[in-house]
């Protein structure tokens, strides 16, 4: 071999060395930085996906992406409705021990616009409208809803986010914190005495005249939006796409045996076992309880095929709708949301005020969790389900929102009924406080 011929060699090998060392260094590096190629999947996932109500979700979108388009990847969300979903699913620890099961609770009161399961919906009915045209941001459009609270929050933070405007109206027994607060985020509020939904001056029938009034207006170019979370499928559809993907992945692919929820405009326990039942094919394995309130005319509908509650009776309703101090849960009849999903629903629970009251003092004083009413419905039905469910089952419920969106009223009674004095020994055998001793488990 001539020396002419020493460079072609020598540059050949020098090609080759450096081509199997780039493969070793590609694979190495693949192997120590595997968050790269993971965020790299996230971001090629959410350029494909189009908004919660109308683009499909996987669970593997759901394991790696928050449940909208506002999670950048690279830990920071986009505005406020990037804090929307993904809540934990915390083990609710007293509640476990005392029924022998594992209670798993779905934290949905740490979700960040209005600290409720409601921002999913109140998103959710934003995005459908905004893709049908019937919002538009900057034109002067508001939104009108009618509601016992949770929603009114949710779409007055999102509104004002969005660049809209809010309209609430609710009954004029509900929380006066509510109201208050629904203020401070600059919303529109009208508290209207309390009237049955044939009522022209029910809180949604006057929501839903006052968009109608708006829209009609000739001096102004804007729109009056009635949201419609009663009936709008944007409700359901937010927590088939989101919640019951995250409480799939969070259970380890299905690992739940029973969930557990109320029911006001029904979204929830829909969208949910909609999920789980039909598109992840747990219909056999899942039990779907309705969590149902005094007055509540549901846990009948479900269990014996009548909406009829035992306030119905003459002369002995007190109000003019559902008859509980819960607020949030329960009604008198059936709404679209809860018809989408009212034939996985398995069994229902009936619980007492008494039995909410005591359960959300329970809760403070043995997990340190502060919840409202509804949260504390769900919470006894969870109980009163895994009681009825062989040992070690896991049964999966709903925090609603916190208890400081019931001070005056529900945790006032609280108070009243003498659960908060420490000078009187309160009951710390679960099933005793919460009159269930007849369920109780025959020791082993």
């Amino acid at each position: 071999m001539s020396l002419s011929d020493h460079p072609r060699v020598y540059g050949t090998a020098a090609l080759t060395v450096a081509f199997i060392a780039g493969i070793f260094v590609t694979l190495g590096f693949k192997d120590l930085y595997p968050e790269l190629e993971a965020r790299y999947e996230r971001r090629r996932k959410r350029s494909r996906r189009g908004s919660i109500f109308f683009g499909p979700v996987s669970l593997e979108d759901r394991e790696e992406a928050s449940p909208n388009n506002y999670d950048r990847g690279d830990g920071i969300v986009d505005g406020v409705e990037g804090t929307i979903g993904n809540t934990p699913l915390i083990k609710i620890r007293s509640l476990s021990e005392a029924t022998g099961c594992t209670i798993l609770a779905k934290a949905e009161y740490l979700n960040g616009a209005g600290g409720s399961p409601k921002d999913r919906v109140a998103l959710n009915m934003i995005q459908a409208a905004e893709e049908q045209g019937l919002l538009s941001p900057g034109r002067g459009d508001t939104i009108y809803e009618g509601t016992v609270g949770s929603t009114g929050i949710s779409l007055a933070v999102l509104a004002r986010a969005r660049g809209y405007k809010a309209h609430i109206c609710m009954p004029d027994d509900m929380a006066i914190e509510k109201s208050d607060l629904l203020h401070h985020l600059g919303a529109t509020v009208e508290r209207v005495p309390v009237a049955p939904i044939t009522d022209p001056g029910h809180f949604v029938n006057l929501a839903r005249s006052r968009a109608k009034e708006h829209t009609a207006a000739s001096d102004t170019p804007s729109r009056g939006f009635f949201a419609d979370q009663f009936e709008s499928l944007a409700n359901y559809a937010a927590h088939m796409k989101t919640t019951g993907p995250e409480i799939y992945a969070q259970t380890g692919g299905g690992g739940l045996d029973a969930f557990v929820a109320g029911a006001g405009t029904g979204g929830t326990i829909a969208g949910v076992a909609k999920y789980l039942k039909e598109e992840r094919g747990l219909a056999t394995s899942l039990r779907v309880v309705l969590a149902d309130p005094q007055g509540s005319g549901l846990y009948n509908k479900i269990r014996h095929g009548v909406m009829y509650s035992s306030t119905e009776r003459e002369g002995t309703r007190r109000r003019t709708q559902v008859d509980t101090m819960v607020e949030g849960i329960g009604i008198n009849r059936i709404t679209e949301n809860f018809e989408a999903g009212r034939g996985l629903i398995d069994d229902a629970v009936k619980v007492t005020d008494e039995q909410a009251c005591r359960m959300a003092r329970w809760l403070v004083e043995h997990d340190g969790i502060f919840i409202g009413s509804s949260s504390a419905v769900n919470c006894v039905a969870a109980v009163v389900t895994a009681l009825k469910m062989p040992k070690g089952s896991r049964v999966v419920t709903i925090l609603c929102d916190s208890g400081t969106r019931h001070l005056s009223k529900f945790w006032k009674h609280i108070a009243a009924m003498g659960l908060e004095d420490e000078t009187q020994e309160q009951d710390e055998d679960l099933l005793a406080a919460l009159g269930l001793e007849n369920l109780r488990r025959a020791e082993s």
